[in-house]
């Protein structure tokens, strides 16, 4: 019913290596920042709301930077818009060495903010980067396929997190060495990882999302039987090249919108973690981070089987199962079950898994040469992590760290409507 299409092209494959590594680098810092949200909290002696603004920093980033990344991609391309990223991400690194130095709250809000201007970047370039690697009709596949090593790097961020962090904290302690340390390093390696693909040679890229399907190649979606047939169906009815402005695209804006909450529920449920392993299972804050580790496991495990289930259910529906699922899951982590709230506390990263790279790659669906455009605002819907943890954190402040998890719920409301019908490119 449809011809199979090759996951990527030959000539494509060392750029897709190296992009994929940009996935796993955002990745460990961020979630590296959820256990640094605890370390601030324990050193400078912070409110659960108070140490959110480690995320408002990060996340605020990803809303300021969304739009001037994408002018610099579409005016730069994309091997210097990464170059530009990594080199925003290691400033942002380094002046965590004077910040710690002056013991100020407010500096290190500064260089998480730097940090997030350059994820944001590279975020903005590398999803877009990834889709044009081959056939549209893949794409789906393909981020899905680089997010999984976003999870990688988000298991590896909370191990090393607590290793420099945790592991010798004694109570009372102001002490921010570890800190400079780890950043420091940090800032180093991405130094040296911008000086090595400075030196990559990029093959021309050809966006996939540009090109127009030759007359007479329709297929009716009615006979669609497979994930793939259906997407094939849908991408090939659709004019791949419109002239209408990119906001008269639905989806598109359904898919804002769905990331803005999308982005909210994982920053929130991630930024308390440690908290909810301390305060409601009685772990030490060690012991809970490294619990984060296995967490984020299953976000790994959820994107790798996620992918493959892609090849027999399509897309949208399998991001509004996952959806309805994590509404139970959150029902069940509020409860204080013991064990039983802690199993679904961690269940709810494996459904968290596809949403954030399927919501990206069905908005982005037929936008032609608003693409880039799109994914600018896409990457600028990261701006719900920024104000969401402060809510769930004035919760956990006032009536437990586990009634805060009931507020994701209406985050995964919204994004199973989208996933169920908003996500439908209309002509």
């Amino acid at each position: 019913m449809s011809q199979k299409v090759s996951f990527t092209d030959k000539k494509y494959i060392s750029t897709l290596i190296f992009v994929t590594s940009l996935f796993l680098l955002w990745g460990m810092a961020i979630t590296m920042a959820d256990v640094l949200n605890k370390h601030f909290q324990q050193v400078l002696s912070l409110s659960k709301s108070q140490s959110a603004f480690v995320q408002f920093a990060v996340f605020g980033a990803y809303f300021v930077m969304g739009i001037p990344a994408g002018l610099f991609m579409k005016r730069f391309g994309y091997k210097k818009g990464v170059l530009f990223g990594l080199s925003l991400f290691a400033s942002g690194a380094l002046l965590f060495v004077p910040a710690a130095y002056s013991a100020s709250f407010g500096f290190f809000g500064l260089a998480l903010f730097v940090m997030g201007c350059g994820m944001s970047t590279l975020e903005t370039v590398a999803h877009p980067f990834v889709a044009s690697l081959g056939d549209q009709r893949s794409s789906d596949q393909r981020i899905n396929f680089a997010q999984a090593f976003n999870a990688v790097g988000a298991i590896l961020g909370p191990m090393i997190g607590s290793y420099f962090l945790l592991r010798q904290h004694l109570p009372g302690s102001r002490d921010l060495s570890s800190v400079s340390l780890l950043y420091g390093v940090i800032g180093l390696v991405l130094l040296v990882i911008a000086v090595s693909f400075s030196f990559v040679r990029v093959p021309e890229t050809t966006d996939p999302h540009a090109a127009i399907v030759p007359v007479g190649r329709e297929i009716e979606a009615s006979t669609a039987t497979s994930g793939a047939a259906q997407a094939d169906a849908e991408a090939i009815n659709i004019d791949l090249a419109p002239e209408k402005k990119l906001i008269r695209h639905r989806h598109f804006v359904s898919a804002v919108v769905a990331q803005v909450f999308n982005v909210a529920a994982q920053a929130g449920t991630w930024a308390f973690f440690i908290n909810y392993g301390h305060e409601v299972m009685g772990f030490s804050d060690m012991t809970a981070a490294n619990y984060m580790s296995v967490f984020m496991g299953m976000m790994l495990a959820g994107r790798f089987i996620g992918t493959f289930i892609m090849r027999i259910l399509a897309p949208n529906r399998l991001l509004a199962v996952f959806a309805a699922a994590n509404v139970v899951l959150c029902i069940i982590v509020a409860q204080k079950f013991g064990w039983p709230s802690y199993i679904a506390l961690l269940l709810i990263n494996f459904f968290f898994s596809i949403m954030f790279p399927t919501i990206f790659s069905l908005g982005i669906k037929n936008l032609g040469r608003h693409t880039q455009q799109a994914s600018s605002f896409l990457t600028m819907a990261l701006v719900g992590g920024a104000v969401f943890p402060f809510l769930m954190g004035r919760v956990a402040d006032t009536a437990g760290v586990a009634n805060a998890y009931y507020l994701p719920i209406i985050c995964y409301v919204v994004i199973f409507l989208f996933g169920a019908r908003l996500y439908k490119v209309k002509p």
